[in-house]
């Protein structure tokens, strides 16, 4: 079965994904007049302006604010870290290029995303909101079709986040936890569904009001940690730049092979871990900036991009960074395109920090900010899977939702099994073929609010 699961997986990410959400984002790019560069700085006054982390209380939903820090703890996760160490060993420094490329069209996707999300939420008899893309789906296609295509998106999102995806997350709390400060894996289980149960159990209100304190907190602790580093390494920062675009174009100098196979490889690692990175076109954020109490949906789709922005070209590029001027420029360990077998995608941050920081403080330094990426995603995962639940079954199974949920996050710090996590890959991957075609079929709902924005402005 994980032979056949694998091979899905190759094919789905290396072909019909690539394709799928590329293709949504030059779409929108193009149909929106370039939105993400246009309503750029608007954006950031919209995050910012009225920033708290004490947000106001709301009878239904959430802050923008808070829908923004809830979708950013979604995707500022342990990809984050470790994906973008993936995409360097197995691209070169060049596959970073290829990241920002697609955060870039990225950025367009997530707007659509949030719009349609806005347009098309719903309140439930307690007054809850709900939305998501189960939401524009049927809006998008009606009858059975629009069910199929719905029900489809849900299953996935349910198995491939609400249960897979925690579980793998706890994977890596545990694992982290117990390397760095030899704490067993099965503790911190039991530590993390204590503190997960309480919040799940407090309802969206609880959830917003946790993640909006988090998501500033860890991202400027480890930021500041990054900063600290190539400080430290500033001389080899410019380089680091450079390899960048240089490897972007020749990375057979850095990982071998012939230049069609480097340049292929560079692109598809950028390609791929950008897009799981930051989660635009795969469905997830859209339930999150549902949620948030805007006068337009235009307003909450600029908020979208400002999370993306900070995702990828803040906090991903910074680790990023780190990795290269510290293990490739001035002749680095992997500076010669040889990688030691004590190296792999899960310590290579810790391994690049610990160059600066000693290699204890930094296992210690990764883990606690991985602890908190991971504690995050969980938060907003088990979300969005929740939402879902609702759609298939109706409010009373949320209930059974939530206990499912807490029984993946322990087993996740108890076992670490490769079929887990290319199931989780294999749902997350589905999720995007109905997302994407809803997406392309309600374009016009995006583009009268992107143009209409336009006119005012």
């Amino acid at each position: 079965m994980l032979s056949v699961v694998q091979k899905i997986n190759t094919y789905l990410s290396d072909y019909i994904l690539i394709i799928l959400l590329v293709s949504v984002g030059l779409w929108y790019t193009i149909r929106t007049r370039f939105v993400q560069i246009r309503c750029f700085s608007e954006g950031f006054k919209k995050t910012f302006g009225g920033f708290t982390i004490f947000g106001k209380k709301h009878d239904a939903g959430m802050s923008s604010f808070q829908a923004l820090a809830t979708a950013v703890a979604a995707q500022v996760g342990t990809g984050n870290v470790i994906g973008a160490s993936g995409a360097i060993l197995m691209g070169g420094p060049g596959a970073i290029f290829w990241m920002w490329i697609i955060a870039f069209l990225g950025m367009a996707t997530i707007y659509a995303e949030a719009v349609l999300a806005q347009t098309t939420r719903q309140k439930d008899a307690d007054g809850n909101v709900l939305g998501g893309p189960v939401y524009y789906i049927t809006t998008a296609f009606k009858g059975r079709f629009g069910k199929f295509l719905a029900g489809f998106f849900s299953i996935a999102i349910i198995l491939a986040l609400g249960f897979f995806g925690c579980m793998v997350q706890s994977n890596s709390i545990g694992s982290t936890v117990s390397t760095a400060l030899g704490i067993p894996s099965w503790i911190m289980g039991i530590v993390l569904v204590a503190i997960c149960a309480t919040i799940f159990l407090g309802g969206i209100k609880r959830l917003a009001s946790v993640t909006e304190k988090i998501v500033p907190v860890m991202a400027v602790i480890f930021l500041l940690g990054a900063v600290v580093v190539l400080i430290a390494r500033i001389r080899f920062v410019p380089e680091a730049f450079g390899m960048i675009f240089r490897y972007a174009f020749q990375p057979q100098a850095i990982i071998g092979g012939s230049i069609g196979f480097a340049i292929k490889q560079a692109i598809s690692q950028g390609a791929k871990r950008g897009l799981f990175s930051n989660e635009a076109g795969m469905g997830s954020t859209p339930h999150a900036h549902a949620q948030a109490n805007v006068a337009k949906p235009h307003d909450q789709g600029v908020v979208a991009m400002t999370g993306l922005f900070i995702d990828t070209f803040v906090v991903l590029t910074l680790n990023a960074l780190v990795i290269i001027a510290t293990l490739y420029a001035g002749n680095g360990i992997l500076s010669g395109g040889i990688i030691p077998e004590s190296i792999d995608r899960t310590n290579l941050a810790q391994t690049a920090f610990g160059t600066v920081f000693g290699s204890s403080a930094g296992n210690i330094f990764v883990a606690a900010c991985l602890f908190f990426f991971a504690f995050s995603t969980i938060l907003s995962w088990n979300l969005f899977g929740k939402i879902n639940g609702i759609y298939l079954f109706g409010n009373k199974s949320t209930t059974v939702y939530t206990v499912a949920a807490l029984v993946f996050i322990f087993l996740g710090t108890l076992v670490s099994n490769d079929l887990v996590w290319e199931l989780t890959d294999m749902f997350n991957q589905l999720m995007v073929i109905p997302n994407a075609i809803a997406l392309f079929a309600l374009t016009g709902v995006v583009v009268k609010g992107a143009l209409d924005a336009r006119k005012k402005s």
